[in-house]
């Protein structure tokens, strides 16, 4: 909970997810509703089928144009207008259905609504990043977002079967109308998303090796532009040649990143793959390899929702550490080993479990592939490189749906499923290879404190991402020689960590006003602390000797920062008997 809870402290990201969560509920209930009244009124599997492939198609199609849209305008906008047009549909398919109206027309309008959902992955990845207050709170945000989205996996459809018994189908179209609303009024109380000019968030460059062509390409211009033999008609050239230009900009900056993106499709495609085919491979494995009967289907599918939200919740913690390759490999690793539990299982309780941590494993390596994607896309490509993306692992889904279980029907489970494991092992490693520079983020000086004071035998035992959390609500401040940081008798609010520089404690005697030196302190020591712990004033005046830096911890941050070591309180206690009291 330390990891989320400086996400939760910040009311933009709070709102934009619990308006996605709530729409993203009245997605699944829409979509159960759909195949049903799809089913219901043709009673032909193939048509159903044909509708499932229907609405995969937009995104192969469309995922590009959507991200190159998503980069031309505000990213808040495009996501506000994209689900206000969806409310509309779900609102014309409402009064259709409730009218008995044609079954062409719905999966017409079901169709259409999805070539606006095309627009959601890219605006939301592009736009989330410039929400966070830093890059420390990105893992994080990622995963509770992700989180989110499995729970509304469980209770979208599990409200939709509560709907379809107790009502009609025409009350699920009606809440997804409603949740459209939702979101749309939330979204219209965000600050916008601008490419390429975020108000705050996470925002970077190209490495410098790699924004080599991106010079090379503007040097060239520049140089024909200038000393070249058509100097001055390049001066006089229409808007056309400079939009071209910046065309083959964008395509230059985007070929720089061709490294880390290839390292991050190795690993999705192959787990994405492998996963499509698994939806589909469900029915199969309860079946003809567990002979749990057609039941088994449910079971398993409910174990990919409970291993997908438990996934969610525990790569928060991981997230917010400095570097992701635990978490890249780790959820490799689980991913895999599931696979290989699943071809061996013969029946439902090892295939529950198998199942659980295949979802839990697939959820941390996509928010790791996300994470590292909003940190090396630089802001104005995000939208553009995400829709491609989306593009590509669409397409591979929906080929794993298709060839994956023909795969397994012809080599058997016990062969083809462990293969899997293997092959995402091997993807997990090349795309390690690949993403190893990007992997690890740029501490600042308030990690680089932090980390420093958690070495010293006071801090044992703290949990990292604790500190990490504690480390994202620092506030540094700078002090001059003979400044009064904290004054005896005023409330105790803050906790120090000092950076650099001397500063002194002095204590006077109530009633006698004898004012005696109790310490002095440097670098890496810390004050404060006792007061926030007792809920009394300070007891003690902390003046600066010479110019120094110091980092402060909100009293709520240090005292959540306490509890998550056992001791920890005590050893703070501790390290003032015999030398004085302290400057709480």
């Amino acid at each position: 909970m330390s990891a989320y809870r400086g996400v939760l402290g910040n009311s933009s990201l709070v709102r934009l997810f619990a308006g996605e969560f709530i729409s993203g509920i009245g997605d699944w209930l829409y979509l159960v509703a759909l195949l049903v009244i799809v089913y219901n009124e043709s009673q032909d599997p193939l048509l159903l089928g044909i509708v499932g492939a229907a609405r995969i198609i937009p995104y192969v199609l469309l995922s590009v144009p959507a991200g190159i849209i998503v980069d031309r305008f505000d990213r808040r906008l495009v996501l506000l207008v994209t689900d206000v047009a969806r409310g509309l549909i779900m609102v014309a398919l409402t009064i259709i259905v409730a009218n008995d109206g044609p079954l062409l027309a719905v999966v017409g309008l079901a169709i259409f609504a999805t070539c606006f959902s095309c627009f959601f992955r890219p605006a939301i990845g592009a736009y989330m990043p410039s929400l966070v207050r830093d890059e420390r709170e990105l893992g994080p945000a990622n995963s509770l977002f992700a989180t989110l989205g499995e729970l509304s996996f469980i209770i979208g459809p599990a409200l939709a079967g509560i709907i379809i018994a107790a009502s009609d189908l025409t009350l699920a179209f009606a809440i997804n109308a409603v949740t459209f609303a939702v979101v749309a009024i939330t979204l219209a109380t965000l600050p916008p998303g601008l490419p390429g000019k975020p108000a705050g968030g996470v925002n970077p460059s190209l490495p410098v090796d790699d924004a080599a062509p991106v010079a090379a390409t503007e040097d060239v211009a520049v140089t024909a532009g200038a000393d070249g033999p058509g100097a001055g008609a390049a001066a006089a050239a229409p808007a056309g040649a400079a939009a071209a230009t910046d065309e083959l900009s964008t395509r230059a900056r985007i070929m720089a990143l061709r490294r880390p993106l290839m390292g991050m499709i190795a690993l999705d495609t192959t787990a994405g793959f492998l996963f499509g085919g698994l939806s589909v491979l469900t029915v199969i494995i309860a079946v003809d390899q567990l002979n749990a009967g057609e039941a088994g289907t449910g079971y398993l599918n409910a174990a990919v929702g409970v291993g997908g939200v438990l996934g969610a919740i525990g790569s928060g913690a991981i997230l917010a550490r400095k570097s992701l390759a635990p978490a890249m490999l780790g959820g490799a690793f689980i991913l895999a080993a599931g696979f290989v539990i699943l071809g061996f299982s013969t029946s439902l309780p090892p295939a529950l479990f198998a199942m659980a941590i295949i979802a839990a494993g697939s959820l941390v390596a996509d928010v790791v592939s996300t994470t590292v994607f909003q940190r090396i896309v630089p802001d104005e490509l995000r939208g553009r490189v995400l829709g491609g993306m989306q593009s590509i692992m669409t397409g591979t889904y929906a080929a794993g749906s298709l060839l994956l279980p023909v795969l397994v029907t012809t080599l058997g489970p016990r062969l083809m499923l462990p293969i899997g494991g293997v092959i995402i092992m091997i993807a997990a490693f090349i795309s390690f290879t690949l993403l190893r520079p990007y992997l690890t983020r740029e501490d600042d000086a308030a990690v680089d404190a932090i980390t420093r004071v958690s070495r010293l035998p006071l801090f044992a035992g703290v949990p990292a991402p604790a500190l990490e959390a504690a480390a994202g609500r620092l506030v540094p401040v700078s002090v001059k020689a003979g400044d009064v940081v904290v004054r005896q008798g005023e409330p105790s609010d803050l906790f120090y960590i000092i950076g650099s520089g001397r500063f002194a404690v002095d204590q006077t005697e109530p009633g006698i006003g004898a004012t005696h030196r109790l310490r002095v302190m440097g670098p890496d020591e810390v004050f404060g602390e006792l007061g926030l712990m007792n809920g009394t004033p300070r007891t003690a005046t902390v003046t600066a000797e010479t110019d120094g830096t110091l980092l402060s911890l909100p009293g709520p941050a240090f005292l959540e920062l306490v509890s998550s070591a056992s001791g920890l309180s005590g050893r703070l206690t501790d390290r003032y008997r015999g030398v004085g009291t302290a400057a709480s």
